[in-house]
């Protein structure tokens, strides 16, 4: 979205983590020239309203934090921004399965890959609160071509060569 000046973010504001990255993608906001219209979005309604709003603003693009409620609606978030021509951006590999444009972030998989580990020492009597606090190392970006297409974009080749995953 090169001509883009203004950014949707949606997010739910009672996520705890809602707040630290809000702060943090205003800031890059600024950095790169852009203004974030930041919507809440807490329930599946809040969700339907804050299409609405984006509408109403003709925010040609929005990228969304990732919680709950948010993941519960993946499949109706993409039908929304595909009907609203809303370019999309996820922290999740799994809604852009859905029909997001596209994604970077952790693997969620590999945290229940690691959970065993956890539990293992658990079970040998390892205090909880003792046990090291991991971070995902390796982020993965993900295309979805179909979608690209259908909203009128063109992904370089060189941003396709890049993604770890492109869906078609």
């Amino acid at each position: 979205m090169p001509n883009a000046s203004r950014i949707g973010f949606l997010g739910n504001p009672n996520s705890p983590s809602y707040s630290s990255v809000l702060k943090t993608a205003q800031s890059a906001a600024k950095r790169g020239g852009l203004s974030l219209l930041p919507i809440g979005a807490r329930s599946p309604q809040e969700i339907e309203d804050a299409f609405v709003a984006l509408a109403r603003e003709r925010v040609p693009a929005a990228m969304f934090v990732g919680d709950a409620v948010l993941y519960q609606q993946q499949h109706r978030i993409a039908e929304l921004a595909l009907a609203n021509r809303l370019a999309t951006m996820f922290s999740q590999r799994e809604y852009v399965v859905a029909g997001g444009l596209m994604s970077y972030g952790e693997d969620v998989a590999d945290f229940y890959h690691r959970a065993p580990f956890f539990i293992d020492k658990i079970f040998k009597g390892a205090k909880p609160g003792d046990l090291p606090i991991e971070q995902p190392t390796k982020f993965n970006l993900v295309i979805n071509l179909k979608t690209a297409k259908a909203l009128g974009l063109t992904i370089s080749r060189d941003f396709l060569l890049i993604a770890d995953e492109v869906i078609e």
